[in-house]
């Protein structure tokens, strides 16, 4: 299938590894020009490589997507590079803090609310003027499960559930410009040097009991089941989506919607 994305410039945050990697390398694949911004240069430079070698441009930015001056930067940059911007996936995210509101200190909500939520509105502000200049654009926010139902450390769902929210209120806006915003809401996801992981190395007799009770698939999905959602309603074949929130769980969540 064609998903109409040659030469199409995408930026990606939080994109050298675990999802925000496999992001990067579907778009790639796909022939777009690709942007994405890491705070690690190390693993910045791998996916870079990796992208050469998928015969695709690729453009790594050093960066801390929680600071406006960073994240302009990083617009700017692409633009220099690429000559404009269609897609943003708004992919940082991390959790902080206690299981419980006694245990999770007044920094832990800023700093968690500022990663997950707060980056993704300031980016989307730079970026939507640009594209509204070209005519239309693609925005996707990762967001979680936990967004849409209970679940998670606090701060992290609160993010995430407000990223959801304001997701909707932006495709509302937006479609008028054809600006399409979707959000794609993984599951668990096990990737190396990501949370699972370690928790699965840390304490590997919950980890299998917590797959055998709240996996129907018996298993941890993988970056790259999140990634091609992405790159889906990345392209002109999900023209009639926007507004949507899209579990990629292996039915992990119990939401009905």
């Amino acid at each position: 299938m064609d998903l109409g994305l040659k030469d199409k410039v995408a930026i990606v945050t939080g994109g050298s590894r675990g999802i925000g990697r496999a992001i990067v390398l579907d778009l790639a694949r796909e022939g777009c020009k690709v942007a994405f911004s890491a705070r690690n240069e190390a693993d910045s430079q791998n996916t870079a490589k990796d992208v050469a070698n998928l015969g695709a441009e690729g453009l790594p930015i050093q960066a801390d997507m929680t600071d406006t001056g960073d994240i302009e930067r990083v617009v700017n940059e692409t633009v220099t590079a690429f000559g404009g911007i269609d897609i943003l996936v708004n992919n940082v995210g991390g959790s902080r803090g206690g299981a419980t509101w006694d245990t999770t200190s007044a920094e832990d909500w800023s700093m968690v609310f500022d990663l997950n939520f707060f980056g993704a509105v300031k980016t989307a502000q730079v970026v939507i003027p640009l594209m509204q200049q070209r005519g239309g654009g693609r925005i996707i926010n990762i967001s979680s499960i936990y967004g849409r139902e209970s679940g998670g450390a606090m701060t992290y769902n609160a993010s995430k559930a407000s990223m959801n929210s304001w997701s909707k209120g932006l495709a509302k806006q937006l479609a008028k410009d054809d600006i399409l915003v979707n959000v794609v809401a993984p599951g668990s996801i096990l990737f190396p040097g990501g949370s699972w992981e370690r928790r699965q190395q840390d304490n590997p007799e919950f980890i299998a009991n917590f797959v055998k009770t709240d996996m129907p698939l018996g298993r941890f999905g993988h970056p790259e089941e999140v990634s091609a959602m992405v790159a889906f309603l990345a392209s002109e074949r999900a023209s009639l989506m926007t507004g949507a929130c899209v579990n990629v769980d292996g039915c992990q969540s119990r939401s009905n919607i």
